[in-house]
């Protein structure tokens, strides 16, 4: 049954960059809001040991960063549910019934903020070793690997810049792509010429995980040569090979593309006039932390000005 007692003018689904942005701003423009999210606040930015490429006095940690917006969104009286969404339904007049797995709320517009999650090699027996040797963090977990081996798949800034702070950490560092050249940035690339325990292996893929109950070697491919094979023996394995979007719970509701992407270009709308999505989720070009605040700014304004336009009409 919907809790009819918690309406809120906009409930905003993740606590990333765009969500903390949209709450902000909504707030300031004198709406009841909700954020929801399902895991730890800041999303993927909390990852990041140093920000740099933010308009601030000066740099900080992404968890320095993310504890700012925290408080700042909370001190202007925005309600937080630590929860995750598994449906959204519109009912009657309009508004947006929202079920998540231990409540329910009702909204007159939603803003879309479910970021990235990280996407998976599809190996067999990958599950069993997430944890006992493979990670998606090379901040988070590299300091387990110290004086080891490991290896690093993917050939963008995560995984090039992943293989560079690892070296500093670990005895080998072994970075596999499958194509020829990486995707990185030139200046991000150019790191790995200072990077002497890092071996690079292009136009190779993994295909297969060895360990017991910890990852202990990893067969890689040529991808040019299939009958090219080399084990590698190492302790963890560093998956830095894409993200794909968190929005399976409002795909009846807003278009996605082929790869699940919330469609909507920068006025950040969606089909639905009152359903709104901001940072990585949809659709667009440049995925960066500016991005996923800018998004969060122009979603909050947006649906502000389809609530006035409510208040207006009746």
């Amino acid at each position: 049954m919907l809790n009819m007692e918690n309406i809120y003018d906009i409930i905003i689904v993740g606590a990333g960059p765009a969500g903390l942005t949209a709450a902000l701003y909504a707030r300031r423009a004198g709406k009841t809001v909700l954020l929801i999210e399902k895991e730890s606040f800041g999303g993927q930015i909390v990852l990041s040991p140093l920000v740099e490429n933010y308009p601030l006095t000066q740099p900080a940690s992404g968890v320095e960063l993310v504890d700012k917006l925290v408080t700042l969104v909370t001190s202007l009286g925005a309600d937080i549910e630590v929860d995750n969404v598994v449906s959204v339904k519109k009912i009657d007049d309009g508004m947006l019934a929202v079920k998540t797995e231990y409540s329910s709320f009702t909204g007159r517009s939603l803003i879309i903020a479910t970021g990235l999650k990280h996407r998976k090699l599809g190996l067999e027996g990958e599950e069993k070793f997430i944890g006992k040797g493979i990670s998606f963090c090379a901040v988070c977990d590299g300091s387990f690997f110290k004086n080891m081996d490991v290896a690093v798949v993917g050939g963008g800034n995560t995984a090039v810049q992943d293989a560079i702070y690892l070296s500093k950490i670990c005895r080998k560092v072994y970075l596999i792509h499958r194509r020829d050249r990486f995707r990185a940035e030139k200046r991000v690339a150019d790191g790995l010429n200072v990077c002497p325990n890092v071996e690079l292996l292009l136009n190779s893929k993994v295909i297969a995980l060895h360990g017991d109950n910890h990852i202990e070697s990893i067969t890689v491919q040529s991808t040019i040569d299939d009958s090219s094979i080399r084990e590698l023996n190492i302790s963890g394995l560093f998956a830095a090979v894409g993200q794909e979007p968190n929005n399976a719970a409002f795909g009846e509701l807003i278009a996605l593309d082929d790869t699940g992407f919330a469609v909507a270009d920068e006025s950040c709308t969606t089909r639905q006039p009152n359903i709104f999505v901001a940072g990585d989720c949809r659709t667009k070009t440049v995925r960066q932390l500016v991005t996923a605040g800018a998004d969060g700014g122009v979603a909050a304004i947006a649906a502000s000005e389809y609530l006035d336009s409510l208040a207006g009409n009746a």
